[in-house]
């Protein structure tokens, strides 16, 4: 991971032109953990999301719906903050494009690359699609002349637009990559990259006329034109790092000096499907403009419904926060972060969400509330004061697996290792037989040993998923009589004696969904 002194990690900034899905709420979950455990591990974190809330197909949707494109925007970014909330996501800063502070640094951007003759105008003729707000050549096209992102039927346009000159910076962007191997990851994302980086790299239409396209943010030099929304979108991690103060004389708006802001990001989180939007587009503009690029770009995989990508405009989307209703907010963010492979795809199915979440239920669930009840049956709820080195090998190779798979942004593995000393916390139980213990006036030492390690386990747990289960993990913490999470350093030095444990129902209950009986 970046350093550990600071951590401003970026989700993308979601389109306002659908409700939230569960391809939004992987990526924004995933930021959110890794921006939690940044946390706890000493780091100043600065996490921001938002909504992308220019451009024709924002414009479009508004008009099917009879409403000016600030109202649809002013919706969907409501639907959106307010998703985050139910779902824990514990941002810094919420930005949307719309705001005048963004619109500014838009335009202090646009001016300080014409100024520096980075921008000139021509003619674009070729592909647009709508959806994706892209321009396609013949030999980029999907079937049948389709969008190869979104398989939509594609317009043909012939258009002045300006220009910027990506094709200056490609033999840097190259060199770039290169000289830092961890700049995008995963490998394969990488190397995508680098196959996309082999072919002449054409330079990058900025603008759409007015005429065509009036929801946007103006050109500085021609009110004519407006920003590609793309451009506009990307510019706002700039915005929010705080680099930029558009205010200012030309001089000392910030271009020369970004040391006192969060600039450059050390980790933009994206969709695989927009990887050449922020590891060619993105960094190249900064070059243009005199700033460095950001430190890493997280590429993951995309969530798959039977052979299909989920999206909006296929309609085949699953909605987390109707998951949530039947599971919880903590189970849905389980399932998302254990079952994808980050950078992997993964495919959703009620089945696999059912074995997650009985995975909570019938592993954690079942030691939490196994190990609570017997402190309460056998020592009053009082956790003893003494221990034995049971679990000691357990916890410290938890603790140390977790470290390694976060470092490689490797998440799965992390709460996979959570999980295990779970199960190894159960087959202690089990080993230990502590009813039996209860049983012999002889064996008072060793049931208190096993009562208190089964505590610490706990405890230890709680410091381990907090990341991904914060409310249920809170809600354990109570359990264990803690005023506040330890973090994953003091987990194992947390002194939990005498405390006074809590009984109450199970941690994930046992849920027969709505949807059950379709499982077959």
């Amino acid at each position: 991971m970046s350093d550990a002194r600071r951590l401003f990690i970026t989700t993308p900034i979601y389109y306002a032109s659908g409700e939230p899905h569960i391809g939004h709420a992987y990526a924004t979950i995933l930021a959110d953990l890794i921006a939690r455990f940044g946390r706890q591990t000493g780091a100043d974190v600065f996490f921001l999301t938002g909504t992308d809330e220019h451009g024709q197909k924002i414009q479009e949707e508004a008009e099917l719906r009879g409403i000016k494109p600030i109202e649809l925007c002013d919706t969907m970014a409501t639907a959106f903050s307010k998703a985050w909330e139910t779902l824990e996501i514990s941002h810094n800063r919420f930005i949307r494009t719309t705001e005048p502070e963004h619109i500014a640094v838009v335009t202090a951007f646009l001016q300080r690359l014409w100024d520096r003759d980075q921008i000139y105008d021509g003619v674009y003729s070729g592909w647009y699609c709508v959806s994706d707000e892209r321009y396609w050549t013949d030999k980029d096209l999907g079937p049948g002349g389709t969008c190869s992102i979104c398989s939509q039927k594609v317009t043909h346009v012939e258009e002045k637009n300006y220009f910027f000159k990506m094709s200056n910076y490609q033999d840097a962007l190259v060199q770039h990559i290169e000289d830092n191997p961890d700049w995008i990851i995963p490998e394969i994302r990488r190397n995508e990259v680098l196959g996309f980086l082999r072919q002449p790299l054409a330079d990058l239409s900025i603008s759409r006329p007015r005429s065509r396209v009036s929801w946007g943010i103006p050109l500085p030099f021609d009110e004519d034109h407006v920003a590609y929304v793309w451009v506009d979108a990307l510019i706002n991690y700039l915005t929010a790092s705080g680099a930029i103060n558009p205010e200012a004389p030309p001089s000392e708006q910030g271009f020369e000096d970004v040391s006192d802001s969060w600039w450059p990001c050390d980790l933009h989180l994206i969709g695989k499907d927009i990887l050449t939007n922020h590891a060619v587009y993105w960094p190249t503009l900064l070059m243009g403009a005199g700033l460095p690029v950001q430190r890493q770009i997280l590429s993951h995989g995309w969530w798959i419904v039977g052979d299909t990508k989920m999206s909006k405009s296929l309609g085949n989307v699953v909605d987390p926060l109707a998951l949530r209703e039947d599971f919880g907010t903590d189970a849905v963010r389980w399932y998302l972060l254990r079952e994808m492979p980050t950078g992997s795809d993964a495919s959703f199915t009620p089945e696999r969400f059912m074995t997650r979440y009985n995975e909570l239920s019938n592993v954690l669930g079942n030691l939490v509330s196994r190990s609570i009840s017997m402190v309460s049956k056998y020592r009053d709820g009082i956790v003893p004061t003494s221990q034995d080195d049971g679990l000691s090998s357990e916890i410290t190779q938890a603790l140390a697996s977790n470290h390694e798979a976060m470092a490689s942004y490797r998440i799965h593995e992390a709460l996979s290792a959570s999980m295990d000393l779970a199960r190894a916390a159960n087959v202690y139980v089990e080993d230990r037989q502590p009813w039996t213990q209860a049983k012999d006036p002889n064996a008072a030492q060793e049931l208190d040993e096993t009562l208190a390690t089964l505590v610490r386990v706990l405890c230890v747990i709680c410091a381990l998923l907090e990341p991904v289960a914060p409310g249920k993990m809170a809600e354990l913490g109570l359990r264990l009589g803690l005023d506040t999470l330890p973090s994953l350093e003091t987990s194992l030095t947390v002194n939990l004696a005498g405390n006074r444990l809590e009984v109450s129902d199970p941690l994930f209950p046992r849920i027969e969904p709505s949807w059950a009986g379709d499982l077959g």
